[in-house]
């Protein structure tokens, strides 16, 4: 279905939103009219290029010709749309700027798409709630029907004990009654013996009822809502933001595990009871309540074999936001919950981890490296979180080489030792009143590595992996020929990183411009050897990331930092507009992550824009970057300084957008050394902005105006130090390089 059409199937409050969305920008009447042509056609790449942009004008206006001439053909110029009225529209706002045309349209359709996601993603949201909300009435309705059939046992009960008391009785009742005849007593004996009989079938039939609910229950929670839960948390542990609560989870495996240990015990009591009435179908009884027990037991066997599950995938304290990459002999934790949260289960289970239990490829995969645990250790699960749940932490876990493990430079295998996945398994068994039943439960895959410098090449590997199992069964030797991913699947995982790095995902535009950098296939796929390859796209977003999480996270959670923008696009927003505007970008070419600052000026009708030499995670340990923006000067002939920097695009006040980020240290004119005090800045030589037309202005990122920093100018200093350099004492102080002999210059990101 069209976007458009999809848009018109809408609620009208979401139809709304649309409507607000074309409100002064573009006559929504147009978008109707032409909506196939114009989904059909690329505003994104037209926004950038006049020629496009224009030539997709002159077709909107020619299209729109061919529709009024159509309703004067059909003399329906009257009661039909106003095609000249949109054609007025058109040619009065865009005919001389055909490139604002092209921007409207493809904000307005990247709108509508976002549009229509929130409005799937509420409709979403609505079917799950109803589906929990039926789930949880249906664990309502099993523990209302399980404690009414208790009810009725125990009336069977009382009424078993009567009838026993009457057989037993009869003889002394017929003595002491003048005139009551055995027959009599005989007759009151069997039809109350009848009576229970007909009792206990009703009894039965509920049990029946209860085990064909709790049957639909227990496949719904380990086929649905277990599975759902594990591709939630699989996807959690690659950035996305969902919710990996137990809590409901664990709600209803307990009530539909206490039922069924109630209905056994219901089915036993039955049982007793039949085996010592005197009734005329007691075999019949007993056989059909076996049957039912012995489903009933194996029902319960299904729930408790998959109620315990890896809460917390394995991971290493040195990277909590990259679980599931294990270093060799470095301590890791993992922690497991037993769903199954009843009394009678505390410290009833006690949990080993067995590395790569039953895993195919350790037999069948050339060359795969063997794991053991450092130490043979075990847990109970044991009542040890506030809400009580039964929990078993491994705090201490670490793995070495095993005995077979391969030897260095033979049996080489297919794949990177950061493609080859393993698997942690969990086993324990229960035994509970004739009940015995072998439980395991399996950790996400992990990868071993053997260096720090390994993990980012690892960390793909778990994203690739987790994304490829959402959509098909993966095997651990998924990476002997990886299958490629689409982009919309792949750039979501890349903006989940930028959510966990900094508390902020990719918009949109970042996401082109992103996806430029990785996507070279006509069908938007992504081959894993060319995203994760040493010289591939992955290593250097991973430099951002890194870059983003240790220096920038603040500043990239409150969006100063547009990041990815080229060097075309950036001086294509910079130059309409005021001297002083500049932007945050990402080095294109710094594979550890950089970024840098571009910024335009205006001087004798000419338009500049320039960009400083990218700092590193180095420059920045050295300094923040709002401190750098903040002292940052460019110094004239005349030894001049002045801050170019002056909004943020678009058009914000540099200190409104940076002011809460700047470190501001009060400086004393003399430290208790004795010396003079000292600051960093930036400082870039620049005489006369070098004259050149904006299609020829150099952007290039590695061949900046930066300079040395270098020793302050005197009118910095008097700004700086006004209580040292007054006027009483600046006859008397020496020259500069002597007050600051330790101030040494900076060049090219080196140790002071």
């Amino acid at each position: 279905m069209a976007q458009w059409q999809e848009l018109l199937t809408m609620e009208s409050s979401m139809q709304s939103r649309v409507c607000r969305l074309y409100e002064g920008t573009f006559p929504r009447e147009i978008r109707h009219y032409l909506s196939d042509w114009i989904e059909s056609q690329s505003w994104e790449v037209a926004a950038s290029d006049e020629p496009t942009a224009r030539t997709l004008l002159q077709t909107l206006v020619l299209k729109l010709d061919e529709l009024r001439n159509e309703s004067v053909h059909t003399n329906n110029v009257l009661m039909g749309p106003d095609y000249s009225a949109m054609r007025d529209f058109v040619s009065n706002h865009f005919e001389t700027r055909p490139l604002d045309l092209a921007v409207v349209l493809s904000e307005c359709l990247r709108e509508e798409k976002h549009i229509l996601a929130s409005c799937l993603k509420d409709q979403d949201c609505c079917i799950q709630e109803q589906k929990q909300k039926d789930l949880d009435n249906k664990v309502k309705e099993l523990i209302r029907q399980t404690w009414e059939t208790e009810r009725e046992i125990k009336s069977l009960e009382a009424l078993n004990e009567k009838l026993t008391y009457i057989q037993r009785t009869w003889e002394s009742q017929v003595k002491k009654v003048n005139g009551l005849s055995n027959e009599i007593v005989q007759q009151e004996c069997l039809k109350q013996g009848n009576f229970i009989t007909q009792t206990k079938q009703v009894v039965v039939d509920q049990i029946v009822r209860s085990v064909n609910l709790a049957t639909q229950l227990v496949q719904t929670l380990v086929s649905e809502e277990l599975s759902e839960w594990k591709r939630r948390q699989q996807m959690s542990c690659i950035g996305k933001p969902v919710n990996t609560s137990l809590d409901q989870l664990e709600k209803w495996f307990s009530s539909v595990g206490e039922m069924l240990l109630q209905i056994i015990q219901q089915l036993q009591k039955l049982q007793e009871q039949s085996s010592g009435a005197q009734t005329s179908d007691v075999s019949n009884m007993t056989e059909v309540l076996q049957q039912i027990n012995t489903f009933t037991t194996a029902l319960l066997t299904k729930l408790l074999q998959n109620a315990l599950v890896v809460e917390k995938q394995p991971t290493m304290s040195s990277l909590t936001h990259r679980p599931c990459i294990l270093k060799l002999t470095v301590g890791f934790t993992v922690t497991l919950r037993f769903l199954v949260n009843l009394p009678l289960f505390k410290c009833l289970l006690k949990v080993k981890p067995v590395f790569d239990k039953d895993v195919e490829e350790v037999k069948t995969m050339k060359g795969f490296r063997q794991f053991v645990f450092s130490e043979n250790t075990s847990k109970l699960l044991d009542v040890c979180t506030p809400n009580g749940g039964l929990v078993a932490e491994f705090g201490h876990l670490s793995i070495k080489k095993g005995s077979k493990s391969r030897v260095n430079g033979s049996n080489e295998s297919p794949i990177g030792v950061t493609e080859e996945l393993h698997m942690i398994k969990f086993v324990t068994t229960l035994q509970l009143a004739g009940l015995e039943c072998h439980i395991e439960a399996s950790s996400l895959p992990v990868v071993v590595v053997c260096s720090t410098a390994q993990v980012p090449s690892a960390w793909a590997s778990v994203m690739w992996y987790s994304l490829l199992s959402a959509t098909q069964p993966t095997s651990l030797s998924a990476f002997v020929e990886p299958p490629p991913l689409p982009w919309e699947q792949l750039s979501q995982a890349l903006s989940w990183q930028f959510l966990s790095a900094g508390d902020r995902e990719l918009n949109q535009n970042q996401l082109d411009e992103l996806k430029l950098k990785v996507v070279d296939d006509p069908d938007d796929l992504v081959h894993w050897n060319k995203f994760a390859k040493s010289d591939g796209p992955w290593i250097w977003i991973n430099g951002i990331l890194d870059l983003i999480q240790k220096h920038l996270k603040e500043i990239w959670r409150d969006g100063c930092v547009m990041g990815f923008v080229n060097k075309d696009k950036t001086r294509q927003l910079l130059q309409s507009k005021q001297s002083g505007n500049f932007l945050l970008r990402f080095s294109e070419s710094n594979r550890e992550g950089a970024i840098t600052f571009s910024w335009v000026e205006r001087s004798n009708g000419e338009v500049n824009v320039y960009a400083v030499k990218p700092y590193t995670k180095k420059d920045l340990s050295a300094m923040s970057l709002p401190n750098l923006i903040y002292h940052y000067s460019l110094r004239a002939q005349q030894r001049k300084t002045v801050n170019p920097l002056v909004y943020l695009y678009p058009d914000i006040p540099k200190d409104t957008a940076f002011g809460p980020y700047y470190t501001k240290q009060e400086i004393s004119p003399i430290n208790k050394d004795g010396y003079v005090n000292r600051q960093l800045i930036s400082v870039s030589d620049c005489c006369t902005p070098p004259p050149s037309p904006p299609g020829e202005t150099q952007m290039d990122v590695e061949d900046p105006l930066q300079a040395p920093l270098s020793v302050p100018s005197e009118e910095l200093l008097q700004e700086w130090f006004p209580d040292v350099l007054d006027t009483t004492l600046s006859t008397s102080l020496p020259p500069i390089e002597q007050m600051f002999p330790l101030l040494i210059s900076y060049d090219n990101g080196d140790n002071f």
